[in-house]
C-alpha cells in the first residue's frame, strides 16, 4: 500500500517544488515505511512526484522508482497473480522492470492486462512526454485527480484534501481503463486531453464502441471544460481481467431445490438438504477451493519474523497480529475469518475488529434529566453532554453500553471460530465508539477521505469502516477486557459477496418484480458500479491507519468462478432471508464447519453497528450529508 502523487504544472509561476502541507500529510498516513520527492521539469511543464510506502512484501523500494532514461514510476498496488513476483522479490521494482522495456502503448496494456490483483498507477514515459495513469477493474485502489487554475496546472493522488467548494472537489479517476496524457502538447494547446485505453467489456466490436462512448460521455460531465475525454486513435483497450456474467435462464420454471424448506424452521440441516445434491456439492466445494486460494494469497504476501522459532516469535512480538479480519459475525466475514485460519501460522493470533457504535437508549441514566424526570426522548438529548457521561462510563466497564446487532453476532461467531481451531488465538477487539468521538474524528479526520463521496450511506459506512480498521478498543478475554491496538497492517473485509451473490434487499425486490433476468441485471448493475461506490472510498478510509485493504472476494478468479455460474447456483431468493441470498457462501460455511453464523440473515454495517441511529433516524441513505458538508463551509467562509 502507497500513498502516489503527482503534481504537474504548464505554468512556472504557478508551481510549486513542495506539496501543500495537509496533502503531504495524508499521503504519509499511507505510506508511513518511506517518504520521497522527486522533480521532472521541462521548457513546457514541471512534475513533482511523491511517493510515500507501506512496506509489505520483499525489500523496502522507496518511490518514486526512476530510470536511465528520465522514466518514473508510482505504484500503489499489489500483483497476486498473471506476473510472476518471488516472495524475496518487490512488485514495484518488477513492474517497472517490465514497463521500461514496454517499445509501445500496446505493449504497456498488455502489462497492465495480465496483472491480477489490486492496483493504481503514475507512470512518466520521458521520451513520449507521457503521463499514464489509471486503476484496476474494480477500482480496488483509490485515485483521485484534481484540475485548476484554468487548465495551467492538475494533480493526482492517492488521497485528497477538505474541498473548499463546489469548484475545487477532487474527483475519482474512473476504473474505465486507463489514461494517457501528452504533456507537451497539452502545455502548447492549454487544454488537457486524457487519451482512454478502455477495458474491453465484450467481445462485439459495436458493443465496445458503444461502451467506450458511454465512458467518454459520463467522464466529461464532471469535468472542467478545459479537460477533453477522448478515446485512443489506435483504438487499443485492456483485456477484461474476468469471464463475463452468465445471463443464463432455466428452461423450465425456476423452482426450489427443496420447497418445504421455505415452511420448516432454518437450520443447518436446511442447509445440508442442498448438499445432498452431487453437482450442488460439487459446486460449493470448487468455490471453497477458489475463495480459500484467494485469501491465502491475501494473507502470505506480507513480511514475518519467519527465522525465529514459534516459541521465540510469541516472546519477541508478544502474539503479535499481521492479518485483521473487518469482522460482524456474519457470513461475510466468518467465511473469510476460517479460510484465513487455514493459512496464517497456526502461533500467529488473527485480529476481529467489531465495532460499535453507543446506543442512547442503554447508557442514559435515569437521573440524567436536572429536573429529576425521566427523559421521554432520548434522541432530544443535548449531545455533547450526554458523549461526556457516556465515555466516561464505557471507560469504567468497556462494552456494557454496545450491545449493537453485530457485537453479539460478533461474540456468537468468535465462539464458533474458537470451537473451529482452539489452538488459534483470536483476538476479538471491541471497538466501542462515543457520538462526540465520532463528530471530533468525522470532522478532522474522516470527512476528507470519504469524499468526493457524499450521501448519508457513505457517512455512515466510512466512519465505521475508519473507527473498524483502525483497530483501538479493547480486546476481551475470559479474564475480562484490556485496552488493545492492533498492529496489523493488512486487513480482510467481505466486501464484493452481497453485490455477487445476492446480498442486499434491492436483490429480492428486483426479482419479485422482475425475476431471474431482473436478478441478473441488478448483479451486473453492482459490478459495474463498485469501483464507484465503495472500493475508492473504503481504501481511502482504511489506508489512512497505514493499513492495507485486501478483497478476497473480488480477486479476479474468485468473481470469474461466480460469473460462470448460472444465478440460480449461487442464489435461491424464493427462500427467505437468511438462506436464500448468498446460498452458495452459506452452503460453503456449512462445508467449513460453522453453524450459526451460516444461516443469519444480511444486515448492513451501518445498522449492525449501530451508526445509522446516532443523529439522525429521519435520513435517506442517497440523501446528500449535511455533517459531509459542514467542514467545506467553513474553510470557505474562513478563506473568504
Amino acid at each position: 500500500m502507497c500513498g502516489i502523487c503527482c503534481a504537474v504544472s504548464f505554468s512556472v509561476e504557478h508551481f510549486s517544488r513542495d506539496l501543500k502541507e495537509d496533502l503531504l500529510c495524508n499521503l504519509k498516513r499511507r505510506g508511513p515505511d518511506s517518504s520521497k520527492q522527486l522533480l521532472r521539469s521541462t521548457v513546457n511543464y514541471q512534475c513533482l512526484f511523491s511517493g510515500h510506502v507501506l512496506h509489505l512484501r520483499g525489500l523496502l523500494t522507496a518511490q518514486p522508482v526512476e530510470d536511465e532514461r528520465g522514466n518514473v514510476f508510482l505504484w500503489n498496488g499489489e500483483v497476486f497473480s498473471g506476473i510472476k513476483v518471488e516472495a524475496e522479490e518487490n512488485d514495484t521494482q518488477i513492474m517497472f522492470h517490465y514497463l521500461s522495456s514496454c517499445k509501445n502503448e500496446s505493449d504497456i496494456l498488455s502489462l497492465f492486462s495480465k496483472v491480477q490483483g489490486p492496483w493504481s498507477f503514475i507512470y512518466y514515459q520521458a521520451s513520449s512526454h507521457s503521463l499514464w495513469f489509471g486503476r484496476d477493474f474494480f477500482g480496488r485502489r483509490s485515485l483521485l485527480w484534481h484540475f485548476s487554475n484554468l487548465g495551467k496546472s492538475f494533480c493526482l493522488s492517492s488521497v485528497g484534501t477538505q474541498a473548499s467548494g463546489v469548484a475545487d472537489q477532487w474527483q475519482e479517476v474512473p476504473a474505465s481503463g486507463i489514461f494517457r496524457i501528452d504533456l507537451k502538447s497539452a502545455s502548447i494547446s492549454q487544454s488537457v486531453v486524457l487519451k482512454l485505453y478502455p477495458w474491453k467489456y465484450s467481445s462485439g466490436g459495436d458493443d465496445i464502441r458503444e461502451c467506450v462512448h458511454n465512458s467518454l460521455t459520463e467522464i466529461s460531465a464532471d469535468l472542467p471544460t478545459f479537460v477533453l475525454v477522448a478515446a485512443n486513435e489506435a483504438k487499443l483497450y485492456l483485456k477484461d481481467p474476468v469471464v463475463p456474467l452468465n445471463m443464463a435462464l432455466p428452461q423450465a420454471a425456476f423452482e426450489t431445490h427443496c420447497s418445504s424448506i421455505s415452511r420448516s424452521p432454518l437450520t443447518r440441516e436446511s442447509l445440508r438438504v442442498f448438499l445432498t445434491d452431487g453437482h450442488t456439492k460439487e459446486v460449493v466445494q470448487q468455490f471453497i477451493g477458489v475463495l480459500s486460494t484467494a485469501v491465502k494469497r491475501r494473507v502470505l504476501c506480507l513480511p514475518r519474523d519467519e527465522n525465529l522459532a514459534p516459541s521465540e516469535v510469541l516472546k519477541t512480538s508478544n502474539g503479535k497480529a499481521n492479518v485483521a479480519v473487518l469482522f460482524s459475525g456474519g457470513i461475510d466475514s466468518m467465511v473469510i475469518a476460517a479460510l484465513a485460519d487455514h493459512h496464517i501460522p497456526l502461533d500467529e493470533p488473527i485480529d476481529l475488529l467489531n465495532v460499535a457504535f453507543m446506543t442512547k437508549e442503554k447508557t442514559i441514566p435515569v437521573n440524567f434529566n436536572k429536573k429529576g424526570r425521566k427523559q421521554k426522548n432520548h434522541c432530544e438529548m443535548p449531545s455533547e453532554e450526554f458523549s461526556k457521561r457516556a465515555a466516561a462510563t464505557a471507560a469504567a466497564s468497556p462494552g456494557e453500553q454496545f450491545s449493537v446487532p453485530d457485537r453479539v453476532t460478533g461474540r456468537a461467531g468468535l465462539k464458533e471460530l474458537q470451537a473451529a481451531n482452539p489452538s488459534r488465538i483470536w483476538n476479538f477487539v471491541e471497538i466501542n465508539v462515543s457520538l462526540e468521538e465520532l463528530q471530533r474524528l468525522r470532522r478532522t479526520r474522516i470527512s476528507h477521505l470519504i469524499q468526493p463521496l457524499d450521501t448519508v450511506l457513505d457517512d455512515s459506512i466510512g466512519c465505521a469502516v475508519w473507527f473498524a480498521s483502525r483497530g483501538a478498543g479493547w480486546l476481551v478475554t475470559q479474564d475480562g477486557a484490556q485496552p488493545y491496538q492492533s498492529s496489523a497492517k493488512v486487513v480482510l473485509t467481505g466486501i464484493g459477496a452481497d453485490e455477487q451473490l445476492a446480498g442486499y434487499s434491492r436483490h429480492r425486490v428486483r426479482f419479485l418484480a422482475h425475476g431471474l433476468e431482473g436478478l441478473n441485471k441488478e448483479i451486473e448493475m453492482e459490478l459495474g458500479r463498485i469501483s464507484s461506490r465503495n472500493l475508492g472510498r473504503d481504501d481511502r478510509v482504511i489506508s489512512d491507519h497505514g493499513k492495507e485493504a485486501r478483497f478476497p472476494f473480488l480477486d479476479e478468479n474468485v468473481v470469474s468462478f461466480l460469473n460462470s455460474l448460472p444465478v440460480w447456483e449461487k442464489a435461491n431468493l424464493t427462500l427467505p432471508r437468511g438462506i436464500g441470498e448468498k446460498l452458495i457462501l452459506r452452503l460453503a460455511a456449512v462445508e467449513l464447519g460453522l453453524t450459526a453464523s451460516a444461516l443469519l440473515p444480511k444486515r448492513a454495517m451501518q445498522f449492525g453497528s449501530r451508526i445509522a441511529k446516532m443523529e439522525k433516524n429521519n435520513e435517506k441513505a442517497s440523501d446528500k450529508c449535511g455533517r459531509l458538508q459542514i467542514i467545506s463551509l467553513e474553510n470557505l467562509s474562513v478563506e473568504n
